[in-house]
């Protein structure tokens, strides 16, 4: 290309998603591959969001809602906000890129855990802004050397609670002392996707912190708990001033009418979403202690996955289960060159990856 691109997008690492099931079947001959890569539902989708996409079907010559309007109004219902609170993005790591548009610029910097999820120090690149990325502590977030490295230029800082990939998590009162102590000048993010997974008695959504903080956005989404991982539908919570600023950088149409209707049928599908938190907690507790006895380590995880570090580097074993039929993912793009993150699956699927790990590790 003839066009001169800028440095600090000519150095961007994209995202490197997973190989489609199909793919890696074509390449490697192999049938009945399970997929634990992507955090995604075992269970399938909500049905009560399926019945609602059929019956949808007959409108996709319309486009949707520019503003998600009766999915923020059924979002704001479900967790006690107005609606003017609520944002929509294409999967909540979108709302990261907008704030990020508005936010920041060359002269700006942003502030997260270096080895959290990979897009944010790619949404911070792409405007050109400084990223501090900060070192983990046992896996967690430092927040002690979090503030410390926010400054006068600090327009973002940017938490996941659970953390993806090590599925480690701030209690409540920990991320209200954090608060307490950024800046108002600094927009913080607490990215919840795993949320509805998080079962420890001190973890807490920091929705509830919201009044007392006005520069606090927390982010959620479908594409987990509720199973629509297919249809990138994620939201935010944060005060409206704040919203009218995200707005103006928003793509009117970033967020489309099937997966507008499916999350509204979705919230309402208490069973769905019981039915899997409850698979998940059982599977996740069996496959953590599984996993253990085959002498591997595996960082506590309050989410619908588990951080395994391996013998060999995490490419390798990731290409040779993937040989026996089961997909992980491989964390070495985030600076864990030892170490995968596997999905906690059906029991069925937890025994597959215990066998194919066995295999791998007795070579």
């Amino acid at each position: 290309m003839k066009v001169p691109v800028p440095a600090y997008i000519t150095s961007i690492k994209p995202y490197v998603p997973g190989k489609p099931i199909q793919e890696v079947e074509r390449e490697l001959g192999l049938q009945g591959t399970i997929k634990m890569a992507s955090n995604e539902s075992p269970l399938g989708p909500s049905p009560k969001a399926v019945a609602a996409v059929r019956d949808f079907l007959n409108q996709l010559h319309i486009y949707p809602e520019g503003s998600g309007f009766y999915l923020r109004q059924a979002i704001g219902v479900h967790y006690g906000l107005p609606s003017e609170r609520v944002i929509l993005g294409n999967g909540s790591v979108e709302l990261v890129e907008i704030a990020a548009r508005a936010l920041l610029h060359p002269g700006a910097n942003a502030v997260f855990s270096a080895g959290s999820f990979a897009m944010y120090p790619i949404a911070c690149q792409v405007m050109g802004a400084p990223a501090k990325a900060v070192p983990m502590h046992e896996r967690n977030h430092d927040l002690g050397a979090l503030l410390e490295a926010v400054d006068d230029h600090t327009r973002l800082v940017i938490l996941d609670n659970p953390i993806n990939p090590t599925g480690r998590h701030v209690a409540l009162k920990e991320i209200e002392a954090f608060l307490e102590k950024v800046p108002e000048k600094a927009l913080v993010i607490l990215d919840e996707a795993y949320k509805e997974f998080a079962d420890a008695p001190d973890y807490g959504s920091a929705q509830v912190l919201m009044e007392r903080f006005p520069n606090l956005m927390v982010l959620g989404t479908f594409s987990k708990a509720y199973g629509l991982a297919a249809l990138r539908i994620g939201y935010g919570f944060a005060q409206p001033d704040t919203l009218t600023v995200l707005h103006k950088v928003r793509s009117p149409f970033n967020t489309n009418a099937v997966s507008h209707v499916a999350a509204v049928a979705a919230l309402d599908d208490h069973h769905y979403v019981d039915n899997y938190v409850a698979l998940n907690r059982v599977e996740r507790a069996y496959l953590t202690a599984r996993v253990r006895d085959l002498g591997l380590p595996v960082t506590s995880s309050l989410a619908n996955f588990i951080f395994v570090d391996v013998p060999i580097t995490a490419d390798e074993f990731f290409h040779k289960l993937m040989r026996e039929g089961v997909i992980v993912r491989p964390m070495g793009g985030s600076g864990w060159t030892h170490s995968v993150r596997v999905s906690v699956y059906t029991r069925e699927g937890n025994d597959r990856f215990l066998a194919a790990t066995r295999k791998v590790l007795d070579r």
